[in-house]
C-alpha cells in the first residue's frame, strides 16, 4: 500500500479514484503527563509524554485510514493530510488522517 502526501506517485499513474478515506483517534493526556508538561513549560525542553501520545495517535489514525482503503480494494492513498485538534479543557486531542483511495 503506497501512502503519500503527494497527489501522484511517480511511475504509477492513477487508473481509478475510489473515494476519500479517513481515520480518526482521540487520546487523553493523563494527569502525570500534564504535570511533566507543566514543569517543561517552566524550565524549557520537550515533553516526551505528550510527544509519545501524539505519535501513537497519529500512527493509529493512519492505520485506520489505510485499513479503510484496503477494504475498498485500493492500492494506495494519495493526498494524505493529518490534522490535530484539541478537544475541550480536559487534555483530549483528536488526530485525523485523510486522503484519496486509488488504484494504479
Amino acid at each position: 500500500m503506497i501512502v503519500t502526501t503527494t497527489a501522484t506517485v511517480e511511475g504509477r499513474p492513477v487508473s481509478e479514484y475510489i473515494r476519500i478515506v479517513a481515520g480518526e483517534t482521540v487520546v487523553g493526556i493523563n494527569m502525570f503527563k500534564d504535570i511533566g508538561a507543566s514543569f517543561r513549560n517552566i524550565v524549557g525542553g520537550r515533553s516526551a509524554g505528550y510527544e509519545g501520545e501524539i505519535n501513537g495517535a497519529r500512527e493509529q489514525a493512519l492505520g485506520e485510514m489505510v485499513q479503510r482503503a484496503i477494504e475498498l480494494g485500493a492500492e494506495g492513498v494519495v493526498g494524505v493530510k493529518i490534522d490535530y485538534e484539541s478537544l475541550g479543557q480536559g487534555g483530549m486531542v483528536m488526530v485525523t488522517a485523510s486522503g484519496t483511495a486509488v488504484r494504479f
